[in-house]
């Protein structure tokens, strides 16, 4: 039947239902009748009709379509030139007099200091806390060097595309003359720079405007110090283990709050007072208690934990270790020659505090497996400390940074699964740098294992000393400065890694059984060793290509910190301590307070250009972080934040934004402060917030777009 017989057996039908349909039967009939009549036709047209193949066969295989190209997320940058500086004050000259100006908006809260109120802001530092915003926005959005615009971040690989720069008009605003692409990177990304035209599109606020939230206490094991990502939550089940092996965030990010001390917690001791006493109560933890029972360094007298000076768990002292390691290698030259320091497994924190003495910067990796949380005590104390496992993943550090990595006791089986974490030490190592080890009661099997893998990698053993009156082995070893030695291996093992393989990439990548290649090429870090210390703090290396734009950055933060942030923001930085720049671009906010009593954390987000290993040539210090989850610290551990713009260059990554607030609250401790510097429809929604969470809002200014906002975290709890 064809389909002109259709068409006419559907005509006729027509006609009889349209005689019908004349009989005053009400206006439904007719419609159901047309209803009727329309799908009696789909059908008998589906019916007879010839139906095409490519809208119902199954492919058997998928070989006539080509693969796409694998996507490689790079970070894009136009080059244009930095105004230069004005003499006269921190902020840029396109900044916009405030007189004759309208829409500036300040409000002020009497910021307390030391019992007496004090009004926060006057009128040029205004000028200059405003200066900044355009200024260090602009800055990122420059180039950072193409040797920079590696990828950090292997943990989303294959599994996102790179997003696009975009434009948002009720959220996230990036300005149309950046083109830095700040998607999920891949591994094997060279950083090119591609000429793609930039395109455009609207997404959502950061914060709901009208978002309302009801807090609630986390309901966790660990309690009150709850680590996401770290701590398994709940022990229901065959579940029996406290720590996970590697990192695994939940789901959904947290949206608790998690609870103070059961005792209480108390205002932490004041630095430099914290280096001897800290109040018990604000580490507490069963297994603690149990610990330092055993331990000489430390003893709790009634609420205090103290740390007698000339006590540690190194017989003789820290500090006659320390000598006896500079004799036998005399060009280590702790304070000058090394100035930065990974200590692997947090034992004795008596170590960082004898190191500061020599203007040497210790920065702790608490490897949380023990259950004794003695991280969370060389924080209270005021040394600088993160939580991370170190299984089978890179820890969240750029390549060839670390001047010396020292490991006491640490209890890591360096010789097992094929060498992986001595490797990964070699990683972290700058040529040249050291790798101090001291243990006892090593086995021969052990030894004979360990000096066969140091061997293969060609590390120059420097001294092997035994002290005989506690059996204590000390060996130092040193990286090898140039490649021709790996040429002289008899037995290639471990190869050396592909070239293609970028040895910043830090965050979920796995520790390969490779050995990267030491720098060669200028414009590679980790060429040269820095300058000495304190003159690397504002040297310039020939792999930076853009000294200029550093040195404005420098002089920029430097400014804002002199003229604003130490007199005109209320905060009392004699309480100031443990400092987090949450979005680090070169450390010159960490360089300014450098002559303050402080250490700062600068974050670089895994998202953003890679500027780390720069931060660690500075002789500063700072980690790779995604901050869509949880960061490796315990609750309480910070006394002043800092976030420039890390909102508004958050894009579309993170699913709850408002999850990064509760992390800002968990890691905050009570009377700590945030300064917050980014877009006005940020701001004005994480003020609602911040309220919600009880903190005391201490200022906010607005000019045009930009503003900043300072609270402080009160003791509520819900």
């Amino acid at each position: 039947m064809g389909i002109a017989k259709i068409s006419g057996q559907a005509k006729t039908v027509l006609s009889k239902i349209g005689r019908q349909a004349k009989i005053p039967h009400g206006l439904c009939a007719k419609l159901t009748a047309v209803v009727i009549l329309g799908l009696c036709f789909i059908f008998i047209w589906s019916f007879y009709s010839t139906t095409p193949d490519n809208l119902v066969s199954q492919r058997d295989s998928f070989s006539d379509i080509a693969e796409p190209s694998t996507v490689k997320s790079t970070y894009h940058s136009k080059v244009k030139s930095l105004p230069n500086l004005p003499q006269n004050n921190g902020s840029l000259p396109h900044k916009v007099d405030n007189q004759g100006k309208k829409g500036n908006k300040v409000k002020v809260k009497k910021g307390i200091n030391n019992g007496k109120n004090e009004t926060v802001v006057k009128k040029d530092e205004l000028e200059n806390v405003e200066g900044s915003e355009r200024s260090e926005d602009e800055s990122e959005s420059e180039s950072v060097n193409e040797e920079n615009d590696v990828v950090v971040d292997g943990k989303e690989e294959g599994l996102l595309k790179s997003d696009e720069d975009v434009d948002l008009e009720d959220g996230i605003d990036v300005e149309s003359d950046e083109n830095v692409d700040e998607g999920d990177d891949d591994l094997e990304s060279k950083g090119k720079k591609k000429g793609k035209k930039k395109g455009k599109k609207k997404l959502g606020p950061v914060f709901d405007p009208k978002g309302k939230y009801s807090w609630k206490l986390c309901n966790v094991r660990s309690k009150h110090n709850y680590i996401p990502c770290i701590d398994v939550e709940s022990g229901t089940g065959k579940v029996q283990r406290y720590r996970h092996f590697e990192r695994s965030c939940p789901k959904a990010p947290p949206m608790c709050l998690v609870p103070l001390p059961p005792d209480g917690y108390g205002t932490p001791m004041r630095w430099p007072e914290s280096k001897g006493k800290i109040l018990y109560k604000n580490v507490e933890h069963p297994k603690l208690g149990a610990y330092i029972k055993a331990e000489n360094w430390t003893l709790q007298s009634e609420e205090y934990l103290v740390f007698p000076q000339n006590q540690s768990d190194v017989v003789n002292g820290v500090a006659n270790y320390l000598e006896s390691i500079e004799e036998m290698v005399p060009d280590i030259e702790l304070g000058k020659n090394v100035r930065v320091v990974l200590d692997i497994g947090v034992t004795d924190s008596n170590f960082a505090a004898t190191l500061l003495d020599k203007n040497v910067v210790t920065l702790s990796l608490g490897l949380k497996d023990d259950l004794v949380d003695l991280a969370q005590v060389a924080i209270e104390r005021g040394f600088p400390a993160i939580v991370s496992p170190f299984s089978t993943r890179r820890l969240p550090f750029s390549s060839a940074t670390f001047d010396a990595i020292h490991c006491s006791g640490c209890n890591v089986h360096w010789h097992t699964s094929e060498g992986k974490k001595l490797l990964e030490i070699n990683r972290l190592l700058r040529p040249g740098g050291y790798f101090i080890l001291s243990a006892k009661h090593h086995s021969s099997e052990e030894e004979e294992a360990m000096s066969t893998l140091i061997a293969s990698i060609c590390w120059n053993p420097l001294t092997d000393k035994v002290d005989e009156s506690t059996e204590v082995r000390v060996k130092v070893y040193q990286k090898p400065e140039s490649n021709t030695i790996y040429d002289l291996r008899r037995k290639k093992n471990p190869p050396l890694c592909d070239e293609k393989q970028n040895p910043d990439a830090a965050w979920y990548i796995p520790i390969g059984h490779c050995l990267h290649l030491v720098p060669t090429a200028i414009e590679q870090h980790g060429t040269e060793w820095p300058a000495e210390w304190p003159s690397r703090l504002e040297s310039y290396p020939d792999w930076l290509n853009d000294k200029e734009k550093v040195k404005a950055d420098t002089h920029h933060w430097k400014s804002i910190v002199e003229k604003s942030y130490l007199t005109g923001m209320g905060v009392d930085w004699k309480n100031i301590r443990n400092v987090m720049d949450m979005k680090a671009i070169y450390g010159g906010f960490a360089a300014a307070l450098s002559e303050q009593q402080v250490w700062v954390m600068n974050v670089v987000p895994v998202h953003a250009p890679n500027t780390l290993p720069y931060i660690f040539e500075r002789g500063l210090f700072g980690v790779y972080h995604d901050w869509c989850e949880p960061f490796g610290t315990y609750p309480r551990s910070y006394d002043l934040l800092h976030a420039d713009h890390l909102f508004s260059r958050l894009k579309n990554r993170c699913d709850q934004p408002v999850a990064i607030v509760v992390e800002m609250d968990r890691i905050l401790r009570s009377g700590g402060w945030v300064i917050v510097r980014d877009k006005v429809v940020i701001l004005d929604p994480l003020e609602g917030i911040l309220r919600g969470l009880n903190w005391d809002i201490r200022m906010t200014f607005s000019q045009d777009k930009e503003g900043i906002l300072v609270a402080q975290k009160t003791s509520w709890r819900p």
